[in-house]
């Protein structure tokens, strides 16, 4: 996650002509806002490098709150000395900041509800043992994908947390210079793996999607808790937890990928989408949503997985061995996924020919 760990918010390139130059100065209000452009009063000059009838005060006061000046570049908000519009982003993004200490709070009560469930419920064991007979769930292909996109998140997952939680919850424990180094590295990863990333998450969808549309199983699967209000509810291939965590991962991947590849290429990509995107005319403001965007996507598609790695290695007993070897015992099939099971089996679990004995 967090891929655009090089983008930061940027001053321009382009000096400002401090003195004829600021002839008919504009003043831009904050964009995101919707609020018209504020034309200022037009600045009286003298020769050029001069300051004309304007003091020093008046002039950096001017470009203190946005005044617009000369630049090469056509873009407009390369006129722009200092971005007074970004001061809202400064102190949302800060370590103290709600976009930092929310993602904290979030992941911190995520994990400690799965700590809590796991201390009541327990391990959920086959309530009827094994059956000692193995079918087929899934594929090569599957299991290949799958790894493959859990390989690349843990990278994501991790450098993009020093990211954004480097400052707040690592200089203190690790202080600067052992921070920094791990700073430098998790950015690097992060920027490398992330276009790879983004293709995973494609490749993932158009994997999975067969057995994860909704279906009216669903409902009476959400209205028993999956299983802790009034026994095992029915399910096909997939249930209501796993089709959320599909679409969860899938929409947080794809605004992941998209606003990390903004990030990415600040200077080249960013601009040309804030041309076409209605409303955001500077490639700043585009960047902020991005960003934003970036690690709420991120925050809450690690609090699933946290949940996923939890039910699907130690919390549900026999539901690693699938992505192991690709089959699962006809029990756990039959506890959490009769309706599949039937289908499996012919209509009746455990005699048709896609049941097997197990080795």
């Amino acid at each position: 996650m967090f891929f655009g760990a090089r983008a930061r918010q940027r001053g321009t390139r382009a000096p400002l002509a401090l003195g004829a130059g600021l002839a008919g100065l504009t003043v831009v209000g904050p964009a995101l806002a919707g609020a018209p452009p504020k034309v200022g009063p037009p600045m009286q000059t003298g020769p050029e490098n001069t300051l004309g009838g304007l003091s020093d005060s008046e002039i950096w006061g001017a470009i203190r709150h946005e005044a617009f000046g000369i630049a090469t570049s056509q873009r407009p908000e390369d006129g722009v000395l200092i971005d007074a519009d970004g001061w809202w982003w400064t102190e949302l993004r800060m370590p103290s900041g709600p976009l930092v200490q929310g993602a904290i709070w979030f992941l911190l009560i995520v994990i400690l509800a799965i700590l809590l469930f796991a201390i009541v419920r327990g391990r959920i064991r086959l309530e009827g043992g094994r059956a000692g007979i193995r079918i087929p769930r899934f594929s090569l292909t599957q299991r290949v994908v799958h790894w493959t996109v859990a390989a690349l998140f843990i990278i994501m997952a991790l450098s993009g947390l020093v990211i954004l939680f480097g400052r707040p919850l690592l200089i203190p424990v690790f202080g600067h210079g052992a921070t920094s180094v791990m700073a430098s590295a998790a950015m690097q990863a992060h920027n490398l793996m992330g276009p790879v990333f983004a293709v995973s998450i494609l490749t993932l969808f158009a994997t999975f999607l067969p057995g994860n549309l909704p279906s009216q199983d669903d409902i009476g699967w959400i209205l028993k808790g999956g299983g802790l209000f009034g026994g095992h509810p029915h399910a096909g291939r997939y249930n209501a937890g796993e089709k959320a965590w599909f679409w969860t991962a899938t929409l947080a991947g794809v605004v992941l990928s998209v606003s990390g590849i903004l990030m990415l290429f600040p200077d080249n990509l960013a601009p040309w989408v804030a041309e076409l995107a209605y409303g955001f005319p500077r490639a700043r403001d585009l960047l902020h949503l991005a960003e934003i965007g970036h690690v709420v996507a991120a925050v809450i598609m690690i609090g699933f997985a946290l949940g996923h790695i939890y039910l699907g290695t130690y919390g549900n007993e026999g539901a690693f061995e699938g992505m192991v070897d690709g089959t699962v015992d006809l029990n756990w099939a039959r506890e959490h996924h009769d309706l599949w099971a039937g289908e499996m089996s012919g209509g009746s679990a455990g005699t048709g020919a896609a049941a097997e004995p197990a080795e």
